[in-house]
């Protein structure tokens, strides 16, 4: 499983980065277009669209009601009455293709947000890396070492936090650098990714000992069998920028899909 998982994100990866250097919604845009349409396919080929239809048409004939019996409370209430139930109707109608959609938009949505979702590390600001282990820290354990690549130094010695199981560094890009930091911890050197610098790439934010882990947090091995259980750089999230506006990625994507969606509805013959 965790071999797929990081065939997967190698593809994304790959993919994605071939838009690097080039304003995000170049390839954002088109991408959503695409899903959207896509879900707009995948809506209409495991949906009841007649029973869709009727369901809408009930809904109207009860607003309708609604306006033409508006002295009449008998009517007004039936009409009410009606009108949550076909609501409730629809919804169920709409809940088959919801499921068969999400099953493959979920793991989608996560290798796009590793590419549009976070900014490198700022040149000259501050960041933290956290090493979260599996079992509680003794007091008298050695403290683990933090080793970064070139550009990126370690200001601060270890400071632990007992509650959470975790130690922490702060450190600085003091230029646009990448490479892997490596933990150092008795018997034992664990690395993980850090990137430093401007545009949008392919991040991964922490590396983890745990399949789940590894869904969310895409791209990396697993660790090792051991007392690590996660290593993770916090990334400053990013936006997406186009002229005065500026939204997280999911914003524009969630726009751009339901705008193709809509648009192409009627020639594909799907009712929403």
């Amino acid at each position: 499983m965790g071999a797929l998982l990081n065939l997967l994100s190698a593809l994304a990866e790959n993919v994605l980065s071939l838009s690097r250097g080039f304003h995000p919604l170049v390839s954002l845009g088109p991408i959503s277009a695409l899903i959207g349409i896509a879900m707009l396919w995948v809506f209409g080929r495991f949906s009841n669209q007649a029973a869709i239809r009727r369901a809408k048409a009930l809904l109207q004939a009860h607003l309708y009601e609604l306006r033409l019996f508006a002295d009449e409370p008998s009517l007004i209430w039936r009409a009410q009455k009606g009108l949550l139930l076909s609501n409730a109707r629809y919804l169920g109608l709409m809940l088959k293709p919801a499921v068969v959609l999400t099953i493959p938009m979920i793991p989608l949505l996560v290798q796009l947000d590793s590419f549009y979702g976070r900014a490198p590390l700022v040149v000259g600001e501050p960041a933290i890396v956290s090493v979260t282990l599996k079992s509680p820290i003794p007091l008298d354990s050695p403290a683990p070492g933090l080793q970064t690549p070139p550009g990126i130094r370690v200001e601060t010695p270890a400071v632990r936090v007992l509650r959470d199981r975790q130690i922490l560094w702060r450190i600085r890009p003091g230029q646009e650098a990448s490479g892997a930091i490596r933990v150092v911890l008795p018997g034992a050197l664990l690395e993980k990714t850090v990137a430093a610098g401007t545009g949008f790439r392919y991040l991964s934010a922490a590396r983890t000992a745990s399949l789940g882990g590894l869904f969310w947090s895409p791209r990396e091995k697993l660790l090792p069998a051991g007392s690590v259980e996660r290593i993770e750089v916090r990334y400053p999230p990013a936006e997406v920028r186009w002229g005065p506006l500026s939204f997280h990625w999911l914003v524009w994507f969630l726009v751009i899909s339901m705008a193709a969606a809509w648009l192409l509805k009627g020639r594909l013959g799907v009712t929403l």
